[in-house]
C-alpha cells in the first residue's frame, strides 16, 4: 500500500555539489530515487528547518581535513521541500561564510542558523528571515573559545544550551597532541554566554567528533573518533559534569587494527533505549584497502541509569559509513558511505545501505545500493520527515 502523506521519508543524500533525493518506503525498506539539485559547492552538512518545509545546507569548495585545497566558494543555501513528495528547490538566495563550513544544526524553534568551522576552528550565528531565508551573522557580545579542530555543534533540546565538539589533534611526528573539549555556552536569542571547557584529563586522550541527546533524560552520548570510545555524560541546567559517567569501546575487534580506525556519527534511538556509533576504516596500501572495521555498534541504554551495555556490531557493507540516520518512526536505520575502494574481494563502491531495526534496538541487514562518486565522496545523508 501506498504511504500516507504524514508517514512519508524523504532522505538526501549529497556526491559533491548534488544533492539527490530518495522516497523512502520505511515498511519495505526500500529507497526509490527521484530528482537531484545542484549546490553552490560540495555539500559539507545540511539541517531541517523545524516546519520540515525547508533544508539548510551547507557547502564549500575547501577539501576536508587539514592540508588540502583552500577553497573561497561556502555557502549556507535554503531548500524548499515539497510536503507531499519531498522534492527539493531553490528557496532564495544562499548566504557567505568566511570558511569550510563542517557542521550546521539550526536552534529548536529553527530562529537561527549555527554553523561550525573546523579550520579555523570557529562558530558562527545566522539569522533565519522570516521569508526562511537564511539571514545576517548575529554579533556575540561575549568572544568564543571554539577550542581545537571544531567538528559538531549542537542544541539541546530545551533550547537553553549549546555545545560545541572540539576534536583535537593526535600526536604526530611534528607536533604533540592537541586537545580535545566540549565547547559549552548558555544559549537565549542567537547569543552565546557563559562558555565553559569540559576537557577531562586536560583534554589529552580526549577527541570528541559527535554527541546525541538522550529524548528524555539528561544525558549525552559522545563518540570520541581518536580513541574509538563512546562516553556518557550527565548535563545540569547550563553544563555538563566535568566527567563521564560511563565509557565504552566502539570496535567490536579492538587487538586487530590493521589502518587508521575512527568513531564516527553517534545517535541515539528515538525511544531513547538504544545508541549507535559508526566506526570506519578505509586506509590502503598500494592503492588496496588494507582493512578493518566498517560497522555499525549498538548499546543498550540503562534506563535508569543512562549506562551503556553493548549489543551488537554489524557490518555495514561497505567503505567508511561518513553518515548514518535513523527514520523519524525508529524502524529503519540508512548508512552511508563515503567512497568506493578496491578490496582483495574486489572493488566495494559507495552505497547506501539499509537495515531493519528491532523491537531489541539490534540492526538486520536488508538491501544495500551502490552509488556512483567517481572522484567526488558521498559526504552527507540524512532523513526528514514529510
Amino acid at each position: 500500500m501506498a504511504q500516507s502523506v504524514a508517514n512519508r521519508v524523504a532522505l538526501y543524500a549529497s556526491v559533491g555539489p548534488e544533492l539527490t533525493h530518495y522516497e523512502v518506503d520505511v515498511e519495505g525498506a526500500t529507497l526509490a530515487r527521484r530528482g537531484t539539485v545542484a549546490l553552490p559547492a560540495n555539500v559539507h552538512y545540511a539541517w531541517p528547518h523545524a516546519s520540515r518545509r525547508f533544508l539548510y545546507v551547507a557547502s564549500s569548495d575547501s577539501a576536508s581535513g587539514i592540508g588540502g585545497v583552500v577553497g573561497r566558494n561556502h555557502h549556507v543555501t535554503a531548500l524548499a521541500i515539497d510536503p507531499a513528495s519531498g522534492a527539493l528547490s531553490r528557496h532564495g538566495e544562499p548566504i557567505e561564510l568566511p570558511t569550510r563550513p563542517i557542521h550546521m544544526t539550526t536552534d529548536i524553534p529553527s530562529e537561527y542558523i549555527l554553523v561550525a568551522f573546523s579550520n579555523p576552528s570557529g562558530l558562527n550565528v545566522y539569522r533565519i528571515n522570516s521569508d526562511f531565508t537564511p539571514g545576517a551573522e548575529v554579533s556575540q557580545s561575549d568572544d568564543i573559545d571554539p577550542g581545537i579542530y571544531a567538528h559538531q555543534v549542537r542544541v539541546r533540546p530545551d533550547n537553553r544550551v549549546v555545545i560545541l565538539v572540539a576534536r583535537g589533534h593526535d600526536a604526530n611526528g611534528v607536533k604533540p597532541e592537541e586537545p580535545g573539549a566540549l565547547q559549552v555556552f548558555s544559549y537565549r536569542n542567537g547569543q552565546l554566554t557563559a562558555e565553559i571547557s569540559i576537557a577531562p584529563g586536560g583534554g589529552y586522550g580526549f577527541g570528541p567528533r559527535h554527541l546525541d541527546f538522550h529524548p528524555t533524560q539528561p544525558w549525552l552520548y559522545v563518540s570520541l573518533e581518536r580513541q574509538n570510545r563512546l562516553d556518557m555524560f550527565h548535563h545540569t541546567d547550563n553544563s555538563l559534569l566535568a566527567a563521564p559517567l560511563d565509557q565504552q569501546g566502539t570496535l567490536g575487534e579492538p587487538d586487530n587494527i590493521r589502518g587508521r580506525q575512527a568513531a564516527g556519527t553517534v545517535h541515539v534511538h528515538p525511544n531513547g533505549r538504544t545508541v549507535y556509533v559508526a566506526n570506519r576504516a578505509s586506509s590502503t596500501r598500494d592503492g588496496m584497502f588494507v582493512g578493518g572495521e566498517n560497522t555499525i555498534a549498538v548499546f543498550a541504554i540503562d534506563g535508569a541509569t543512562g549506562e551503556l551495555r553493548p549489543i551488537q556490531h554489524v557490518d555495514t557493507r561497505g567503505i567508511h559509513c561518513r553518515t548514518f540516520h535513523i527514520d523519524p518512526s525508529g524502524r529503519l536505520l540508512v548508512a552511508a558511505h563515503i567512497m568506493g575502494l578496491a578490496t582483495s574481494d574486489g572493488f566495494v563502491p559507495a552505497a547506501l545501505s539499509l537495515f531493519r531495526i528491532a523491537d531489541d534496538g539490534k540492526l538486520d541487514f536488508v538491501r544495500k545500493y551502490d552509488v556512483e562518486v567517481g572522484d567526488r565522496q558521498m559526504f552527507w545523508m540524512g532523513m526528514v520527515g514529510l
